[in-house]
């Protein structure tokens, strides 16, 4: 970390509308990992109040700048801030303090805000960045996609310049529905499929449509940002515990949800695939309790062992099965287009009181990737990118026995990340920290728990996402 400058935020005052401050977080080369330092900081300046609410702040790349540390570290202290509920994202604009009672918080012991130069040092660039959620840029179809885009703009197309159908571009829906038939057995009508900006955006409709008034319920260990947005929804939320075939329905039962968000063809983050026997006994529960299942089929498209098993929803007879998807993994996470597709007793109620609400999704990006499916690019780019992801995930493997053959390895049958337990008497914090010495990002799987990680977990196991063509030159250092 280097001498201490300062951030200057801006903060909402009752009085004067905003105000200057300077923010720099105490971040000392010390005993604990970097990010849990700067999470701790930032979480004891929002306590006190020196971080009010609504405050936004800085960016992950202007504050790894400012500190001299890696974006991964600010990353982790942000996801972890997030989990928490002390800051929300805001789509497009940024990451805010929410509104908290100061009341509730013992005061803790201030901290030193200015470092000395003997506990400065220099961070080690980061190389090789193992991070999840990317895609392959270099490979994406820029022609096509360009000459679609041009396309949606010409005066011909002129009415994509007004406001759209709520639901989306019918053409879109169209192709959306024959796709997720042909590639996952997803039985549906266009009409039935509701396009929105990510999936985090359906999540939050399907509580406003369903209700707070009903128990939720999801996996444990899940993915964050979903538990957030349940959170962030008003809703009672369970963490429901896994065995080796996925989500234990015998638990569901117990925790007396109504409506439970699953991803049964890659679990999140551990990479499960629940079996057939699984997917029966958790819609027999459905049926039981007169509930919905939230099925997040975030990357269904890419398995590489054996054949895919059909989507919980292809195989659903009594309507409780709300199917999610996107093509943040597929194409773009930039375009924003994720989907839902609605049993029809829930449509009629979003047909009825919601269709007040606004298209999110802009009409050229539908209209392009309408063109771009239905001209068959759509199923070329999949099978190239399928071919592609499958030789790097052989890459990975391969090199992972080669150096590191005591490591546990799972998730491995589908999806775009592994999960890695390394046979060392290291915690989650000191193998990231030794990662980073050497230049390689790896990320956590504790921010995926609501509750505590298990003492099962005896050594850290960490995401790893083969995004990177130098997976050899990683694994060499």
């Amino acid at each position: 970390m280097k001498d201490p400058t300062f951030i200057f935020l801006k903060v909402p005052h009752e009085k004067w509308g905003t105000i200057m401050i300077e923010f720099t977080p105490n971040v000392q080369k010390g005993s604990d990992p970097l990010y849990i330092q700067l999470y701790k900081s930032i979480r004891l300046e929002i306590q006190k109040g020196h971080l009010p609410a609504h405050t936004k702040l800085p960016s992950q790349r202007q504050l790894a700048k400012h500190l001299n540390v890696s974006r991964n570290t600010v990353d982790i202290a942000y996801q972890q801030l997030s989990a928490e509920g002390y800051v929300k994202g805001v789509e497009r604009k940024g990451l805010f303090v929410v509104p908290l009672n100061q009341d509730l918080f013992f005061p803790e012991p201030k901290q030193g805000l200015f470092r000395t130069e003997e506990t400065s040092a220099p961070v080690t660039p980061t190389r090789f960045n193992f991070r999840y959620g990317e895609v392959d840029l270099e490979h994406f179809p820029y022609k096509q996609w360009r000459k679609y885009t041009l396309e949606s703009i010409h005066r011909e197309n002129r009415d994509l310049f007004l406001y759209g159908y709520h639901q989306g571009e019918l053409g879109l829906r169209k192709e959306i529905a024959h796709y997720i038939y042909q590639s996952r057995g997803v039985r549906c009508l266009p009409e039935q499929i509701v396009v929105g900006a990510g999936t985090q955006y359906l999540v939050d409709l399907l509580c406003k449509l369903i209700g707070t008034k009903v128990s939720y319920a999801m996996e444990e260990p899940g993915y964050n940002r979903i538990r957030e947005t349940f959170q962030h929804a008003g809703v009672s939320l369970s963490p429901v515990p896994l065995d080796d075939q996925g989500i234990r329905v015998d638990k569901l039962y117990e925790s007396n949800a109504n409506v439970v968000y699953v991803t049964p063809s890659h679990q999140f983050p551990t990479g499960l695939l629940m079996p057939l026997s699984r997917r029966n006994e958790l819609l027999e529960w459905a049926k039981n309790v007169d509930g919905y299942i939230i099925e997040d089929d975030y990357d269904g498209e890419f398995r590489y062992v054996g054949l895919p098993i059909p989507a919980l929803q292809g195989i659903d007879h009594h309507e409780h099965v709300i199917y999610l998807g996107t093509f943040a993994k597929s194409l773009t996470p930039a375009a924003r287009i994720s989907y839902a597709v609605l049993p029809q007793r829930l449509l009629s109620h979003y047909s009825e009181n919601f269709t007040h609400l606004q298209q999110t999704v802009s009409r050229f990006h539908q209209y392009t990737l309408e063109r771009f499916m239905e001209s068959g690019d759509w199923w070329r780019h999949l099978n190239r990118t399928k071919t592609r992801y499958k030789s790097r995930q052989q890459t990975l493997l391969r090199a992972l026995k080669t150096h590191m053959p005591d490591l546990n390895v799972s998730g491995n049958d589908s999806g775009l990340h592994v999960i890695v337990e390394p046979n060392l008497p290291l915690s989650e914090e000191e193998l990231i920290r030794r990662a980073e010495t050497l230049g390689v990002a790896v990320y956590p799987t504790s921010i995926y728990y609501a509750n505590e990680k298990p003492a099962t977990h005896k050594y850290c196991s960490d995401l790893l996402a083969y995004r990177k063509k130098q997976l050899k030159k990683a694994f060499n250092r």
